[in-house]
């Protein structure tokens, strides 16, 4: 089921919340590299433990947390005894700010051991954790975490990530490390760091350097990590337009087709003889969820494929057990269908959207939706005219955007993406008694979804997509 030393399919690190641990350690276990999604795990952690911690996993993965009286504050601070009601907000972590404090330290770090730990338990298999190079300042305290609970891999995309395989080698090694943020309009240098012996408070734990494997959407992107990387890079993922989440924008003018969305072309197909010439195992993804894809993917020189969206409906995956009957129910009648929206994201990157009643997909729900922006992970960093820091997002109230340097046409037509996925794991903000609307996004293969479904069953599981990938 493995090649002699890689996995033949990498299960994709879905975020927010969709590939949680319990999705990738049940893929783990079948021996192909489970992913957990790295991407707000210390909001998602703090808002399991105000639902009840049901199982009490959070709890338990904190007791094994190595560095005494961190686990045990993240208890006493947030877990609600029976959860909190439905109708009442959840209590909202720290935002991130500059520099981080030590609460949001602790809680990042802890967030990220958490997961991993619980994806890795009860087996020996290795397991993967997928962050967003977009995505910087909570980046070096998520990655230590990680380490300290033995993540095997690291894949990282949104961005051309050059600096993470030496920071690796760094956290490694104990020592302090240092992550240059992107900030607009910038005069001078802002820097994220973190500090091992600091956080620790002493030594800290010899750590296992993970595998890092770059997610990249054309050769000139897989060139340069391959070879200006700060650290040795383990291998890629080769991610086309057809897959979920945000697809890299299309080479050359942007062309739109007859509902909006962007035309990608031969430009945009990457030359996999030349990625293949980089001398590192690689993956591809989009569009690979068949045997024949695989056997494809592998003819061509790949390790194998990386597969998204046959898992994120599978009975494991994180998203509401409402949505994944919903949507299997579109695939099986041949109704399910997404759209690439060129606007949509505060990020400026096209976002697929699946369409389904009742969530921000309906244009007319998300420009009711009053904008807030109280997470915030998708902000960007400027430099104020003081010289300070500062962070803007598309998706805020639009005064509060133009008054911070914002352009008005950057943020036309966006959606709050940071509570749209949040709301598609069940753990959507409250306001005014009425929850927050999911934002759903897939890739062009949940048209066929339910494929997967055994004749006469409503659900699949994770076990079965390998089945049936391999069989």
């Amino acid at each position: 089921m493995t090649t002699r030393t890689h996995p033949l399919v990498i299960q994709g690190g879905m975020g927010a919340g969709v590939s949680a641990w319990p999705l990738a350690r049940a893929v783990s276990i079948t021996g192909q590299l489970g992913v957990v999604a790295g991407t707000a795990l210390d909001v998602i952690l703090v808002r399991r433990l105000q639902l009840g911690d049901r199982g009490g996993h959070v709890r338990r993965a904190l007791e094994h947390f190595p560095i005494p009286g961190i686990g045990k504050r993240i208890v006493e601070r947030w877990f609600r005894p029976g959860g909190k009601g439905s109708d009442s907000r959840f209590e909202l972590a720290p935002p991130h700010q500059y520099p981080l404090t030590r609460e949001q330290d602790e809680l990042i770090v802890a967030a990220n051991f958490a997961e991993v730990f619980l994806a890795r338990e009860g087996h020996d298999n290795p397991v993967g954790i997928n962050y967003l190079e977009k995505i910087q300042l909570p980046t070096l305290p998520s990655l230590f975490g990680a380490m300290l609970a033995g993540v095997g891999s690291v894949l990282m995309g949104a961005g051309i990530p050059r600096s993470i395989p030496g920071l690796l080698d760094q956290l490694a090694a104990g020592e302090p490390v240092e992550l240059r943020l992107d900030v607009r309009g910038s005069t001078r240098e802002f820097s994220a760091a973190f500090d091992p012996r600091a956080f620790c408070g002493g030594s800290p734990p010899k750590l296992k350097r993970p595998r890092f494997v770059a997610i990249v959407a054309s050769v000139p992107m897989a060139t340069m990590m391959c070879r200006k990387a700060s650290g040795r890079v383990d291998g890629l993922v080769v991610e086309g337009p057809s897959a979920g989440g945000h697809n890299a924008p299309p080479r050359g003018p942007m062309r739109l087709d007859d509902r909006g969305g962007p035309i990608y072309g031969e430009r945009d197909r990457p030359d996999l003889e030349a990625i293949a010439a980089l001398g590192v195992p690689f993956w591809l993804a989009g569009s690979y969820a068949t045997p024949e894809r695989v056997r494809e993917a592998r003819e061509q020189g790949a390790a194998g494929v990386q597969v998204g969206t046959a898992f994120a409906y599978c009975e494991e995956s994180g998203l509401t057990r409402e949505i994944k009957q919903k949507v299997l129910a579109l695939s099986r009648e041949g109704k399910a269908s997404v759209y690439t929206d060129p606007d949509a994201s505060p990020t400026g990157f096209p976002f697929k959207v699946l369409n389904l009643p009742g969530t921000l997909s309906d244009r007319a729900l998300a420009q009711a939706r009053a904008p807030v922006c109280d997470l915030g992970y998708l902000r960007v960093a400027y430099e104020s005219p003081d010289g300070t820091l500062g962070w803007r997002c598309a998706g805020e109230p639009s005064e509060a955007f133009v008054s911070k340097g914002g352009d008005p046409q950057e943020a036309a037509g966006k959606i709050c993406v940071c509570n749209g996925l949040l709301a598609n794991i069940g753990m959507p903000q409250v306001r005014r008694r009425e929850p927050e609307l999911p934002l759903i996004t897939s890739g062009d293969d949940v048209e066929t979804v339910a494929r997967f479904l055994a004749p006469g069953a409503e659900s699949y599981s994770a076990a079965d997509v390998i089945d049936y990938l391999l069989g």
